[in-house]
């Protein structure tokens, strides 16, 4: 670590810039529903800018907005609610823009890296760093003053590239992976509406989700206290498309975790779990065996009994047109969330328990591809978060 230069990031080779705030920040009306990504700190996550739930604005109003506009290779940092949470541009988001919850860093790449700049923030240790430098009563906040002063330590040059590299090689694994269990998804997707709604037969019965389902409940609906080393309690906030990132999750008491499992908040093989609260939908999965987890209301379980195979009811719950169906039985303005008295009473079509069985023989392969490639996106991220603070410190040193 003698070896590396430590100067503030005030003081690096980059620009700072901040989002949008101004009178000319668009209102509800001026957003579309295509047009120039407009970013906010919800639309980051594990690195990367997710499209999903992106709000968008007019190449007009872009225009208009002076502030913001961001460009490839920019390392985007959230100053307020999640804040220390980093996102690396990519091409795709070349000149959209974001708002006042994010600022941007933009690297002179002939003097930093921004790759490895953006892995150094991306540490566990700088996010703690980003924590302690904010400030704020009613909403607590890192302001770029702030930020400018915060130091960073790093190696010459081509160390620097050596390092990205490393952990860069690391990233394009666990993104390929990513993209081929989104392929994947889509497929299976793809197979049960041809199998369940082109070739749907006018004999099918019509059922509830009660139905077909043993038990359909939320979480934990009182918060037991967080302590220092403990065992996973979660909530939507630590689901993501095929489980739970424990890792996020608050501890709690081994007394506490085992009265949730009394009362049936642990997921066991074959369940469903969703995303009850917030972005209802969002995430929907099947526990490929017991979970080491309880969770809270803001996550409900499904328990299917043997009418329809948890792998189908899954995809059916993933289906756009089942997120549009079940509009009607949300409620909450500011956080939506699914009724679950409602929800049990949901209709859908049974499709025959021989129907089924043909089904599956295309539809299983690919989740279980999908577990497989879960498995190994979590073992590299692993590989990455081990190496990350050594390579970082100069524990480790790497050939250039």
């Amino acid at each position: 670590m003698s070896e590396w230069d430590e100067l503030t990031i005030g003081e690096l080779p980059l620009i700072i810039g901040d989002g949008n705030y101004s009178s000319k920040y668009p209102s509800a009306k001026e957003f579309k529903v295509a047009g120039i990504p407009f970013i906010s700190n919800k639309d980051i996550k594990n690195g990367r800018i997710l499209s999903e739930d992106l709000r968008y604005i007019s190449p007009e109003k872009h225009a208009e907005l002076k502030k913001g506009h961001i460009k490839e290779h920019d390392i985007l940092v959230s100053t307020r609610a999640n804040i220390g949470d980093i996102a690396y541009v990519d091409a795709s988001f070349e000149d959209a823009n974001i708002n006042a919850q994010l600022v941007f860093l933009r690297c002179d790449e002939k003097k930093l890296h921004s790759k490895f700049l953006y892995h150094l923030l991306s540490s566990k240790h700088y996010h703690s760093i980003f924590q302690n430098h904010a400030s704020g009563s009613a909403q607590m906040q890192l302001p770029i003053s702030a930020l400018r002063d915060i130091p960073i330590s790093f190696p010459e040059y081509d160390e620097q590239k050596a390092i990205a590299g490393v952990l860069s090689s690391l990233d394009d694994k666990i993104d390929l992976l990513h993209r081929q269990n989104k392929t994947l998804e889509a497929m299976a997707a793809t197979l049960f509406r041809q199998w369940f709604v082109e070739q749907a037969q006018e004999d099918w019965e019509e059922v509830a989700l009660e139905d077909v389902t043993r038990r359909i409940t939320d979480g934990a609906h009182a918060s037991p206290s967080t302590v220092e080393v403990g065992l996973p309690m979660a909530s939507v906030k630590d689901m993501y498309q095929w489980g739970i990132n424990t890792a996020s999750c608050r501890q709690i008491s081994q007394e506490n975790f085992n009265e949730l499992v009394r009362t049936d908040c642990r997921p066991l093989k074959n369940d469903i779990l969703i995303a009850k609260d917030g972005s209802y939908l969002k995430h929907v999965f099947v526990a490929e065996d017991d979970m080491d987890v309880v969770i809270l209301s803001s996550i409900a379980i499904l328990r299917p009994n043997k009418k329809y195979h948890p792998l189908l009811l899954a995809t059916f719950l993933k289906l756009d047109s089942t997120r549009e169906g079940l509009a009607n039985i949300v409620t909450g303005a500011v956080i939506p969330r699914i009724v679950l008295k409602d929800f049990r009473k949901y209709k859908l079509l049974l499709p025959p328990k021989q129907l089924q069985d043909q089904a599956l023989t295309s539809i299983q392969p690919i989740y279980e591809k999908c577990w497989e490639n879960d498995r190994q996106i979590r073992t590299l991220e692993n590989l990455r978060d081990t190496l990350l603070p050594k390579l970082m410190s100069g524990e480790i040193r790497v050939n250039h």
